[in-house]
């Protein structure tokens, strides 16, 4: 067994030195990918053949999530009814379909009974439902039970604990049983557009490119995919919805999207402690009042003593020494939680950021030529800790709206790629704009002087008894950046040593996760300038990057010299996440995608 962890940390982990490049400037370059340094001014790039492959398709889907899935199933299903004639081509950065997926999860079969009503029939690896509710805070040493009451968002009668990687790849054999054409391990990597400024489709990623940015002799270019309409559903913070928000200036009517940070593991436990169908959540310790968070318990029926359990902390946290990994570590060592997994086993790590922005937080969702749906402008229900369910509804919407553009023969359109205005308007018309409005203040209630608990009483006091009906919207305090206080204003947190049994360290946490990325290609955790690390976040901020990464990836070391400290980028070890990008204060970090198929490969989290 050590041979062979000592052999998936070779693979995974990277050694402790990055290349130094010659520069006349003191900071150690650390940015090779061409989005930062253009590779028209480098002369390694000369004569290299930059000519792309282009596929023509009536619809290209970016991301194989619930979303993507779920549109690109609507979309067949629609023009075989209709006996029409669209392709529709669905890219994946994971190596397989469900690998990079990751969520709790409790699904609210609402939306998969519309688009499936036959689901059962078909086998969906939807195994337990859900038949008791158990909800607590948590001081240091105790827990208080809180009653879950019909009619509050935590109640989950109707829904299943699933672990949703699995759930999506069922949902990907359906999509290509109806002829949707699904392409693993191809990375939408840039936008593409028409002269008339409407999107034209996507570019996958290039391929052969050494760490220091040069070609290697292998080096292909990537895959253009042209389409009438491009849904992006790449998830939470998709790295293309970006570059999208800001050439359509999609967020001007909206308030900044709040993250939060989920991280997860699966254990198998003692038989005698599983509880099959039981849903536990925590609010409370370790956290304090004013940063936003919990836990999650579920126990799965699967023919195993299985749990997926998890931690969120909100993004929007104001100490630069707060861990999420370590948080939730030590919240396994509570008096209440522990007993569930002694003599038990972690067999999986992972964690992935979260929408909670909610109502407040959705941007304008359509554009000439494209289309935001599910997680990517974000339609999370946050009360309720789910948004599988809104997310798959939100693509079919699009789907419905798109196909009726497609298929109209007296269609006029201003731009060569379509613009479909209707899905957002029969998004706002739908279940899916009317629940996320009930909840809307949940969230940012918590900001008061309260904090949590005060969100609680506003749920208790405007949701149970107004639902959602109260005549203001609350606003979030701005974006997840800009809440870290300097660190001298904040006092450091003492974490305790993992044991090695109930709460573990990161780096074999990570190995549990399956990340692998070819070690030999430039870092896709790029930075704008690379002096700012240094110069502002470790100088101002004590260096958070090296503690609200879930995965190992930033860490300061020492100069060559002696004197001082640089930053090292171990991108191999990143589970693309995207935490970085969302917190970082100086929004200096832009998260890109490495080659196609690298990452985590999750299995069924």
């Amino acid at each position: 067994c050590l041979r062979a962890l000592k052999s998936v940390k070779k693979d995974i982990l990277p050694p402790l030195c990055i290349a130094r490049w010659a520069s006349t400037s003191s900071v150690p370059r650390i940015t090779t990918h061409y989005t930062i340094h253009s590779r028209n001014k480098d002369k390694r790039w000369e004569g290299v053949n930059m000519e792309r492959f282009a596929e023509e398709a009536d619809v290209v889907i970016v991301g194989a999530g619930p979303a993507g899935l779920s549109a690109a199933i609507r979309l067949k299903q629609l023009a075989n009814e209709y006996g029409k004639e669209v392709r529709v081509c669905l890219v994946e950065k994971a190596a397989q379909i469900g690998a990079h997926t990751l969520s709790g999860a409790c699904l609210e079969p609402r939306a998969l009974e519309e688009l499936l009503p036959d689901w059962k029939e078909r086998g969906a690896p939807l195994q337990t439902p859900v038949t008791e509710d158990k909800f607590g805070i948590l001081t240091k040493n105790s827990r208080i039970p809180v009653p879950v009451l019909p009619g509050l968002p935590m109640t989950n009668h109707g829904n299943y604990i699933v672990r949703l990687g699995h759930f999506v790849n069922w949902l990907g054999e359906q999509a290509e049983a109806l002829g949707v054409e699904v392409y693993p391990g191809y990375a939408a990597a840039e936008v593409l557009f028409h002269e008339d400024g409407s999107v034209k489709g996507i570019a996958t990623n290039d391929v052969g490119i050494q760490k220091d940015g040069a070609p290697k002799a292998i080096f292909e270019r990537g895959l253009e995919l042209h389409a009438k309409v491009t849904f992006f559903a790449e998830g939470c913070h998709g790295h293309l919805a970006k570059q999208l928000y800001n050439r359509y200036n999609l967020r001007e009517k909206c308030q900044p999207q709040s993250y939060g940070i989920g991280l997860k593991e699966l254990w198998l436990i003692d038989e005698k402690k599983w509880k099959p169908g039981r849903v536990e959540h925590t609010v409370g310790w370790p956290l304090d009042r004013h940063t936003y968070g919990g836990s999650f318990l579920y126990h799965l029926n699967e023919g195993e003593p299985l749990v997926a359990l998890g931690f969120v902390v909100g993004l929007d946290y104001q100490n630069p020494y707060l861990s999420p990994f370590k948080e939730f570590q030590r919240w396994k060592h509570h008096p209440s939680v522990q007993p569930t997994f002694e003599g038990g086993k972690r067999i999986a790590y992972g964690a992935r950021a979260l929408n909670e922005g909610g109502f407040q937080s959705i941007p304008k969702l359509t554009f000439p030529g494209g289309v935001l749906i599910g997680c990517s402008p974000g339609f999370m229900n946050v009360p309720k800790i789910k948004g599988t369910h809104t997310a798959m509804k939100s693509g079919m919407l699009a789907s419905e709206a798109v196909f009726n553009q497609l298929t109209n023969e007296n269609l006029q359109s201003k731009t060569i790629g379509l613009d479909v205005p209707e899905y957002e308007e029969n998004l706002k018309k739908s279940w899916v704009w009317k629940e996320l409005y009930s909840v809307r203040n949940i969230r940012p209630s918590c900001h008061g002087i309260l904090g949590v608990y005060g969100g609680m009483i506003y749920t208790g006091i405007f949701y149970w008894i107004l639902r959602g009906m109260e005549p203001w919207t609350l606003k979030h305090p701005g974006p997840d950046s800009d809440q870290l206080k300097p660190a001298k204003d904040c006092t450091p947190i003492e974490y305790p040593k993992p044991d090695g049994k109930i709460s573990f360290d990161l780096l074999s946490s990570v190995a549990l996760s399956g990340t692998n990325h070819e070690h030999d290609q430039p870092p896709h955790l790029t930075l704008k300038d690379d002096s700012v690390p240094v110069n502002k976040n470790l100088a101002i901020y004590d260096g958070p990057e090296q503690r609200f990464c879930p995965a190992g990836v930033y860490e300061y070391v020492p100069l060559e010299t002696g004197e001082g400290l640089r930053l090292q980028i171990n991108a191999q070890n990143c589970v693309h996440c995207k935490t970085c990008d969302i917190k970082d204060p100086s929004q200096n970090i832009n998260w890109v995608v490495p080659e196609g198929g690298g990452g985590p490969a999750y299995n069924g989290m």
